[in-house]
């Protein structure tokens, strides 16, 4: 595949990719690698990386705990510690290989530690790969809260190996589905029906259909890079989805959602909303529930659920001058932003979800 360019960056692939690093590592006088990774990273897909890398340079490997409920500043702080510790300067890099919060999380030590590092990621799952190793956002959560802590500033190359998605369970290729969906919905109606159509997709498919979202989100990127508009379509789903993903972690009584199963069951909701402010088509809406609740298992709700869900909405970023702003889409392929729900009507979406799981 093409590599694709960005005016800051270059998203390379698979074996061309590898070359690109090594090119890039070899052309710039690093005085240290550092290769962060998690525990599975670590178990699954460091070993398969080192082997392509082609560079005579010192190299230290650190380790974070895998998991949502570890992207935090104290998992920073001990990041930027062991790069201290190790002598990492100036001119050191930083390789994230991992998943969303490996790349999140690294990238975001990199351009604070010192006051910025240069740092590469290699998305390891299918979510970091269309979505959390693109467009330079980095940053933590605070508390439950996602992604409040973090700043905009996009590393020097995307590597992009499809072979890692081998390493992954079904559950976590399905959390990166849902950002290639949202895809679909906020811009092409025919690649969402695609990616809708499992049965007849293949893993040559699937690098394809990998390529296709990465295109989506660097055009949307490119256009706005800080988020001031249309940037703001890609966080489509995001607005409940966040709300329902920190509340899940956050609850002893609920077992936690992938980023993924949670903005499915958003993407659906604000479907729903979509339908009864913007005249949405209500035969898109049917066949669009249909179409998730086929790929993702059912999410259970229950009313004591529903008022900590809308008070999480409070801390969503798009949020301005205490208005709770929605995404919704007036068309499959035609996003509206800064769109105001009452709590009376999110209580409906919840309701039309719980109906359609259980018919």
């Amino acid at each position: 595949m093409n590599s694709i360019e960005t005016e800051t960056y270059k998203v390379h692939f698979n074996s061309k990719g590898y070359e690109e690093l090594n090119r890039y590592i070899n052309k710039h006088n690093f005085s240290k690698i550092f290769i962060l990774v998690d525990t599975n990273t670590h178990e699954h897909c460091l070993t398969a990386f080192m082997s392509q890398l082609k560079a005579n340079i010192a190299m230290e490997i650190i380790e974070i705990d895998a998991g949502e409920q570890h992207k935090t500043i104290e998992t920073c702080v001990g990041v930027w510690n062991a790069l201290s510790d190790l002598n990492a300067d100036r001119k050191s890099i930083l390789l994230n290989l991992g998943g969303g919060v490996v790349t999140d999380l690294g990238g975001f030590v990199a351009s604070t530690f010192k006051r910025g590092i240069k740092y590469i990621n290699i998305p390891t799952s299918l979510l970091a790969m269309v979505d959390a190793s693109v467009g330079g956002k980095t940053g933590v959560d605070l508390g439950t809260v996602k992604n409040q802590i973090g700043i905009i500033n996009s590393g020097d190359i995307v590597l992009i190996d499809t072979s890692f998605l081998d390493t992954l369970p079904q559950n976590q290729l399905k959390s990166g589905l849902a950002e290639m969906l949202k895809h679909g919905l906020i811009k092409d109606k025919a690649y969402f029906e695609t990616l809708t159509d499992l049965s007849k997709l293949t893993l040559n498919d699937l690098d394809d259909l990998i390529y296709e979202s990465v295109i989506i989100k660097k055009n949307i990127v490119t256009e706005d890079p800080n988020e001031l508009g249309i940037r703001k379509h890609l966080n489509f789903g995001h607005t409940l989805g966040h709300a329902i993903e920190s509340y899940f972690l956050e609850s002893e009584h609920k077992e936690e959602l992938l980023h993924g199963e949670a903005v499915a069951v958003g993407m659906v909701l604000e479907c729903y909303l979509s339908a009864e402010l913007l005249n949405f088509s209500k035969d898109d809406l049917e066949s669009i529930t249909k179409a998730i609740n086929m790929i993702y298992k059912p999410v259970i709700f229950e009313d004591k659920d529903y008022a900590p869900i809308i008070e999480f909405l409070k801390f969503d970023k798009k949020n301005e001058h205490g208005n709770i702003n929605f995404v919704l889409l007036e068309a499959i392929g035609q996003p509206k932003i800064d769109c105001l729900a009452p709590n009376e009507l999110i209580l409906e979406a919840f309701q039309f979800y719980n109906n359609s799981i259980n018919n």
